[in-house]
């Protein structure tokens, strides 16, 4: 099976291929990018492709595989558009947080937190992704975890002290949840100061692995373990792939993207 997978961001959408190598294309986006367009200019800049299925990496919540508000930084008209009718193929779509988290999945309990304009964060629990919207909840002042780890938050307290709260955050939700590990993805990871202990920076190529994963249906599932999506993004309960721990895994160096069969 060929997998278009499209990661819609406020200044690009980065677009690939299960099994192309290389760096994903890169189409500028922005306000006036409304859904319909997405789609438009993506079925334009992949003209020739051959696929089957579609994978959307969606910047706000999803529930039962659909946007439920329109982003900030983008057109309208991303909620109640009819995704599969306009590429033709069948569509799922999930939190781009989700989708990077999926793709940078290596066993066990993992949580990812993505820096960017907010916080986007899910949770992979042996193999079963778990969506999540830690980003409002409440952390100092009256002041969410967003407004500090954020972008707000950047500008307001210098990279110095943010990076600090960055650390802090990060230390509070390993231990709430009881995770093995913790990647950090998103464009602000590269402003950090210092890393906190035992975090890997995540890729940004790993949402296009994870839109891949996405449609993964069980082939992989061990004889324990059928991991599925969970229930606030799910659509005909996708089988992720299960990965095994590896020292190159360990170390933050992975494979490429894999092709889809």
């Amino acid at each position: 099976m060929r997998i278009l997978v499209v990661d819609v961001g406020g200044s690009n959408l980065k677009v690939s291929l299960s099994g192309r190598k290389g760096e994903p294309m890169k189409i500028p986006s922005g306000r006036d990018m409304t859904a319909a367009r997405m789609v438009a200019e993506v079925k334009k800049a992949t003209k020739g492709w051959a696929y089957d299925v579609v994978s959307v990496g969606y910047p706000g919540p999803v529930v039962n595989g659909r946007p439920t508000l329109d982003p900030a930084n983008l057109g309208r008209g991303w909620k109640g558009f009819d995704y599969k009718k306009a590429f033709g193929k069948p569509v799922r779509v999930v939190n781009d947080a989700a989708m990077q988290a999926l793709g940078s999945y290596h066993g066990g309990r993992m949580l990812f937190l993505g820096l960017g304009t907010g916080l986007g964060s899910a949770l992979v629990v042996e193999g079963v992704l778990a969506p999540m919207e830690l980003a409002h909840m409440p952390y100092k002042k009256g002041k969410t975890y967003e407004d500090y780890a954020g972008d707000r938050g950047l500008k307001r307290l210098g990279k110095k002290k943010w990076t600090e709260h960055v650390h802090a955050i990060v230390e509070i939700l390993r231990h709430g949840l009881q995770c093995d590990y913790v990647v950090l993805g998103g464009g602000q990871t590269k402003r950090l100061q210092s890393l906190p202990k035992g975090v890997r920076v995540g890729d940004n190529v790993k949402a296009i692995l994870g839109g891949v994963r996405l449609w993964d249906e069980g082939k992989h599932d061990h004889r324990r373990r059928k991991p599925i999506v969970a229930h606030s993004q799910r659509r005909r309960a996708p089988r992720l792939l299960p990965v095994p721990v590896s020292p190159s895994g360990a170390n933050g160096e992975d494979a490429g993207i894999p092709s889809a069969s």
